[in-house]
């Protein structure tokens, strides 16, 4: 027939979406916009300062690395950016910025990059580059002393020399009520500063369709649960710290975390078990990071133990059984 050029022949599946990586990508960049200007209405140029930092070194850091491997640079689906915003979120105000830029780097080169670019990367870049920058205590020590001249400050702020919500809990001191907690807390890292605008993010996020409720309901239940049968404050175990940063926005991330319903609820709440002990086992050590990143390498399990059986194909064992 005349017309049979004009038809285009493809396999399955047939599916279209005018969502894109990049797209998702900078709908979560701008879900991060609210807590972000609260942190600079609060913490001024220092806020301003390290998140430039954490957002050059992104850049430079991905261009480095895909020159390197002889790759053209993926700029275009803000991964990079993106991983840069969140190391500075999860740092305080007044933290040396090589501090924040060598997690930045170790986060987007080595956990990002060098596991295979964006979609093949095990673990969160930003809590890889955080928890990574902890466990290299020495060579941060030394970075200290060679570059102490080098810090910038933008002068103090009254709310730095406040102790953070999650220290104050840990020592037993009186602490916020509620509303302040909710609202405007700030002392502890820039992402620490308001769950309130936390939740206006992720509400975003939500009405775009990229937030699956299942992680974060699933983590804050856990802690909840578990708190309150400790004897512990629960409401303030879920305003404190970086849990409201952590459940809703790493936790959720798409590439480190399950794909299944199932598996969602067994991430998240693992999530929530290990925030748990880490905060009262473990006080001076806040735990979401942690928690998540152990529960990141668990994910690959966690998906074969929920992904739905597929028609027609029979397990190893049942093969087995029905030979015998």
């Amino acid at each position: 027939m005349k017309g049979d050029a004009d038809l285009v022949v493809s396999s399955a599946p047939h599916l279209r979406d005018r969502q894109t990586v990049g797209l998702a990508m900078r709908d979560v960049f701008v879900a991060l916009m609210p807590v972000t200007a609260v942190s600079i209405y609060y913490f001024h140029w220092n806020a301003l300062f390290l998140i430039s930092v954490c957002l050059l070194t992104a850049v430079l850091t991905e261009v480095l690395f895909r020159r390197m491997m002889k790759k053209e640079p993926t700029l275009y689906d803000w991964s990079a950016v993106l991983t840069g915003l969140f190391v500075a979120m999860l740092f305080p105000a007044t933290t040396p910025w090589w501090k924040a830029a060598l997690a930045v780097f170790i986060g987007v080169g080595f956990a990002k990059e060098l596991a295979g670019g964006l979609g093949r990367n095990r673990f969160n870049p930003a809590l890889f580059g955080l928890v990574a920058l902890m466990l290299l205590a020495p060579l941060v020590a030394l970075l200290d002393e060679q570059f102490a001249s080098l810090y910038v400050s933008f002068g103090t702020v009254d709310v730095l020399t406040q102790a953070t919500p999650l220290a104050m809990l840990h020592q037993g001191m009186e602490m916020p009520s509620y509303g302040r907690l909710l609202t405007a807390f700030p002392g502890g890292a820039l992402g620490e500063t308001s769950p309130l605008f936390l939740l206006i993010g992720a509400a975003y996020l939500f009405f775009r369709g990229h937030l699956n409720w299942r992680i974060p309901a699933s983590i804050l239940i856990t802690v909840a649960a578990l708190t309150t049968a400790l004897g512990q404050n629960p409401i303030q175990h879920l305003l404190v710290g970086s849990l409201p940063l952590g459940a809703f926005f790493m936790a959720t991330d798409w590439v480190t975390s399950p794909f299944t319903n199932k598996g969602k609820y067994v991430f998240g709440i693992c999530i929530g078990i290990g925030v748990v002990m880490f905060r009262l086992g473990l006080s001076p050590t806040e735990g979401v990071a942690y928690s998540i990143l152990i529960m990141n390498g668990f994910v690959p399990m966690i998906e074969r133990w929920t992904l739905r059986p597929q028609f027609g194909r029979h397990s190893r064992s049942a093969v087995s059984a029905a030979e015998r």
